[in-house]
């Protein structure tokens, strides 16, 4: 038996320190956010942030997330237990740019675009497109979701108008 801490809080999962944090996460916590796209670490589909990084899931066994914090987008959305502004913000720039159409990719983009925009506020182009280089999208054509990032970054802060 070990301990995950997940979405602020501890969470005793039976798996093997060799299975995928994708699996613990889906079938053994039931947090179905992270989704089962490739499982080779090619679509970004699985991305959770782990201190505050973003890492495929589908390839990071749970040992290596043990004495970590993992935060999946149920406990960075809105009404999730590590809310914060950016997260709320970041939300509504995709739902205002049109940047989510299937939801595959969406919550990979979005953990890929606050933990950008935490290490870098008035994030670049440049850095936008290095950012979410992990996370494939078959949908938008990446269009609406660069525009997504680049209005919370046009502030510095992840401030959107109203």
């Amino acid at each position: 038996m070990s301990t995950l801490r997940l979405n602020g809080r501890e969470v005793a999962v039976a798996s093997a320190p060799t299975t995928p944090l994708l699996d613990v996460l889906r079938e053994e916590v039931g947090d179905l956010s992270p989704k089962p796209g490739c499982r080779e670490g090619r679509c970004g589909a699985c991305t959770v942030l782990l201190d505050g990084e973003p890492v495929l899931s589908c390839l990071l066994p749970l040992g290596r997330a043990v004495d970590g914090e993992v935060t999946t987008v149920a406990g960075a959305g809105v009404e999730g237990p590590v809310q914060d502004e950016l997260t709320v913000r970041v939300q509504a720039a995709f739902a205002r740019a049109g940047a989510v159409q299937c939801g595959i990719c969406t919550t990979g983009m979005m953990l890929a675009t606050w933990a950008l925009l935490t290490e870098h506020p008035q994030a670049t182009k440049e850095q936008t497109l290095e950012a979410l280089v992990n996370n494939l999208c078959r949908c938008t054509g990446y269009q609406k979701i660069v525009e997504a990032v680049a209005t919370l970054a046009a502030s510095g802060s992840g401030e959107i108008d109203g």
